[in-house]
Parts: structure tokens; C-alpha cells; sequence
């Protein structure tokens, strides 16, 4: 197998072999200014995913920053609304979006490719088994570099870019891989309302020469974000009732116990009403 060992794309700023503008190379800075806010970004898939996450109500997000996200990172920070909360490493950034989710109801955190991904991996397991809709956003490999064969710095030396989307399938609800700016818009919308319709989370690994271009399906007057309400089944609805009341009369001295599906179910308030209407 005639294997290509090489930095790949993000390393320059020749454009890349399709015509889309390949990731800039890593940068750092001593500057306490702003990071400055990239070009016309109405129409970008960086603002419509930033944006999206204002409409859910997250409005930090908790990052480290690496040469695969820089862009993506531009794109957050210049969202009015979103404020991006640098980290020391990204599992101090996945258990801050964790207790982030528990406190507003959906956190999110983003982090690099492969050594970031597999850094916050063990956070996103847990909010994995505590039942918190985190959305955990990956800067990705140049969409261009996608078949090259290559092996990218920052990877365990493979040239499949799947293995990190490999580890995250077990503790994550939905995946998605956005490499092309045809279906970029319904993979984000539909990784975002996953997490919160299973309160779990999800990944969204995003290319790095992706966010800053436009797209005609990311208007400048967008398509207010819509989730579907999650209908009961009213006959379940019913019997659960019932069996809940027969199971209550039964009892001499019943102590309720508060489980974590309360939350998932947003019935805290309801759990506190019935338990001081038994006395």
C-alpha cells in the first residue's frame, strides 16, 4: 500500500486541490485583544452552527484550542451571544460542558481532531451515563485531504480519519461527519436536536476548511430553529398513572425517591408536587 506521510493541508495556505481555502497553519499569540471576526460570516457554515447554539441556549462553550478548530473557534467567538471559555485541556472542557448541561440543560464544548477528540472522550462517557445532552464539536481534517491516503500529525498514524468517530459511537447518541457544505445544515441541525430530544451526547466533527465558506442553504435571514414536541402515548400515560396510585395506597410509609430519568424528563417540579400532595 503506497502510504503518503505528510502534515496534510492544515499546515499551509495554498488552496486546496478542489478550490476551497485550506485550514491556515497554527498560530499563536500574545495579544490580549479579541480574536478578529472572520470576513462576511452571515452565510457561513461556522455562524449557522454557532448560531444554532445560541437558539438552544448555550451561550458558552467550553474550548482548547488546536490548528484543526482555529477557524471554527473565529466563527464562536464572533457570534453575539456565545462566549468561548478557554480550557487548560479538554477534559477540564467535557466535564465543564457536563455541569454546564446540568445547570442550563445542554452544554457544548469543542476541541481538535483525533488528540483532543480522544482527550474529552471520557467526559462525554459520562455524560453519556448521567444522561446530559452535550454537543462535543470537533475541528476535523481538510474535507480535501478525505481519500488522500495521507497520515495526519496528531492522529495515531493511520490514514482512516474515522478511528476518533469510532470511539466516540459507543458513548455518544448521534454522530455526524461534515465534510461537504451540501448537507452541512441538516447535520447540524439534526446532531443538536438528537442530543436534546435523547438528552444525550452527540459529536459533530466539522472540516477545518468548512466553516468560513458560504453556502445558499445558510441564509442571511435564517429558518428559525424548530425541535418537535415529544408526544406521550396516553394510554401509557394512563396505566403508569394508575399503577402508580395502586402501588402508593399499598404502602405504610412510602418514601419516594428522586432517580436521574426525573431530569431527563424535566419532571423535577412535578416529582416535588406529587410527593407534598402525599404528605
Amino acid at each position: 500500500m503506497d502510504t503518503t506521510i505528510g502534515f496534510g493541508s492544515v499546515d499551509g495556505h495554498l488552496p486546496a486541490s478542489s478550490g476551497a481555502v485550506a485550514c491556515p497553519a497554527s498560530y499563536m499569540t500574545t495579544s490580549s485583544a479579541p480574536a478578529p471576526a472572520p470576513g462576511d460570516a452571515s452565510a457561513t457554515l461556522g455562524r449557522h452552527l454557532a448560531r444554532r447554539l445560541v437558539q438552544v441556549g448555550v451561550s458558552d462553550v467550553f474550548a482548547v484550542p488546536g490548528d484543526f478548530n482555529l477557524t471554527l473557534l473565529d466563527h464562536l467567538i464572533a457570534e453575539p451571544g456565545l462566549r468561548l471559555v478557554g480550557c487548560c485541556n479538554e477534559l477540564n472542557a467535557g466535564y465543564a460542558a457536563d455541569g454546564y448541561a446540568r445547570a442550563r440543560g445542554v452544554g457544548a464544548c469543542a476541541v481538535t481532531f483525533t488528540v483532543g477528540g480522544l482527550s474529552v472522550l471520557n467526559a462525554i462517557a459520562g455524560a453519556y451515563s448521567e444522561n446530559l445532552p452535550v454537543i462535543c464539536i470537533v475541528g476535523g481534517p481538510n474535507s480535501n485531504d478525505y481519500g488522500t491516503n495521507r497520515i495526519l500529525h496528531h492522529t495515531i498514524g493511520l490514514p482512516d480519519f474515522s478511528q476518533e468517530l469510532r470511539c466516540f459511537q459507543p458513548v455518544t447518541c448521534h454522530q455526524a461527519v461534515v465534510n461537504n457544505l451540501d448537507d452541512a445544515h441538516e447535520q447540524v441541525d439534526r446532531a443538536i436536536s438528537t442530543a436534546l430530544k435523547e438528552s444525550k451526547p452527540v459529536y459533530i466533527s466539522v472540516s477545518c476548511n468548512l466553516p468560513g465558506l458560504p453556502h445558499p442553504t445558510f441564509t442571511r435571514d435564517p429558518v428559525p430553529y424548530f425541535l418537535a414536541p415529544r408526544l406521550s402515548n396516553k394510554l401509557g400515560l394512563e396505566a403508569a398513572l394508575q399503577a402508580t396510585v395502586a402501588f402508593l395506597d399499598k404502602a405504610v410509609k412510602p418514601v419516594m425517591v428522586a432517580g436521574p430519568k426525573l431530569r431527563v424528563a424535566k419532571a423535577g417540579d412535578a416529582f416535588v408536587q406529587l410527593s407534598e400532595a402525599s404528605g
